[in-house]
C-alpha cells in the first residue's frame, strides 16, 4: 500500500470512527509511541525517542482536553492520572529513561483494555435488534 493510500485509509478510519473507537485508537497509538521511544533508547537514537515521546505527550494532552469531567464521578481522577502521565512522559523523554517509559506503559495498558472492552460492549448494545413496537388498543401511534 502506498503512503498516500495508507494515509487516506487512516484518515477515513478516523472520520468514520465512533467516539469510543477514537479513544481506543488514541490508547493504541500511545502504547505504540512508548514502545517506539523505548526501542529508540535501546538503539541510542535520541531523536527517535524524542519524536515518539512528543507524540505520546500530544496524545495524553488530547485525552486531557477532551475529557468531560462533569460526565461521571471518576473523570476528575482520570484527569489527574493523565496529568501525571504527561509529567512522567516528559521526564522519561528528557532523561531517556526506559524504566519510566515502562512505568507509563504499565499505567496505560489497563486503561486501554478497559476502553476496548467498553467500546466492544457499546458496539454490541448498538447492534442489538430493536424490540418490536408494542401496539396498544388504539393503534401504533395511540390514535384510532
Amino acid at each position: 500500500m502506498t503512503t498516500d493510500l495508507r494515509s487516506e485509509y487512516l484518515a477515513q478510519s478516523v472520520l468514520n470512527a465512533t467516539p469510543s473507537t477514537l479513544v481506543t485508537m488514541l490508547y493504541d497509538r500511545l502504547l505504540l509511541d512508548i514502545s517506539r521511544a523505548r526501542k529508540a533508547i535501546a538503539a541510542g537514537d535520541k531523536a527517535g525517542c524524542n519524536a515518539a515521546a512528543l507524540h505520546a505527550q500530544d496524545i495524553v494532552t488530547e485525552l486531557m482536553t477532551t475529557l468531560d469531567v462533569s460526565a461521571w464521578a471518576g473523570a476528575q481522577n482520570l484527569l489527574t492520572l493523565y496529568s501525571y502521565l504527561s509529567t512522567e512522559l516528559v521526564k522519561a523523554n528528557v532523561n531517556q529513561d526506559d524504566e519510566r517509559f515502562d512505568a507509563c506503559r504499565a499505567l496505560i495498558e489497563p486503561l486501554r483494555e478497559a476502553w476496548h472492552t467498553a467500546a466492544r460492549e457499546l458496539s454490541a448494545e448498538q447492534a442489538a435488534p430493536i424490540p418490536p413496537a408494542v401496539v396498544g388498543p388504539r393503534g401504533e401511534l395511540g390514535v384510532g
